[in-house]
C-alpha cells in the first residue's frame, strides 16, 4: 500500500511538472531572423536567445568568434551594448517592463536579431 502511494504521487507530480522535467523556468525562447550575412552558412542556430522575468540569457552553441550584442528598445534607445567572446554566454538584466531587440553582429559582419516582451 507504502508503495503504491509512492508511485502516485509520483506520477502526480510528473503530470503536474513538479518534477522540474520541463523547462519552464529556463525562459521564453527568442526567435532570431538574419539581417546580413557575408559567408552564406547562417549562424543563426547557434546563437540561443531566451527572457526569463527581467533577465536576457544568450547561449552559444559553438565557438563563432567575437559577437557584438546590442539591447535597445523598439523606439531604437540603446539599453545595452557588449561584446562577448564566444563560446561563452551572457546574461542582461533589463529594468524596464515594455518591447526590446537584440542584435548580434558577429566579427565577419553576419547580423542576427530578435525582438521581445519583457512583463512584470
Amino acid at each position: 500500500m507504502l508503495m503504491l502511494c509512492f508511485i502516485l504521487s509520483g506520477v502526480f507530480c510528473f503530470v503536474r511538472g513538479e518534477d522540474r522535467s520541463t523547462k519552464e523556468g529556463d525562459g521564453i525562447p527568442i526567435d532570431l531572423l538574419e539581417v546580413s550575412s557575408y559567408t552564406g552558412l547562417s549562424k543563426g542556430n547557434s546563437i540561443n536567445p531566451s527572457i526569463n522575468g527581467h533577465v536576457l540569457t544568450v547561449v552559444f552553441n559553438e565557438n563563432i568568434g567575437q559577437v557584438s550584442v546590442e539591447v535597445a528598445t523598439m523606439a531604437g534607445a540603446s539599453v545595452q551594448c557588449l561584446s562577448v567572446l564566444t563560446p561563452n554566454g551572457l546574461q542582461v538584466y533589463i529594468p524596464n517592463a515594455g518591447n526590446y531587440t537584440v542584435t548580434f553582429m558577429l566579427s565577419n559582419g553576419d547580423e542576427y536579431y530578435g525582438e521581445f516582451t519583457v512583463t512584470d
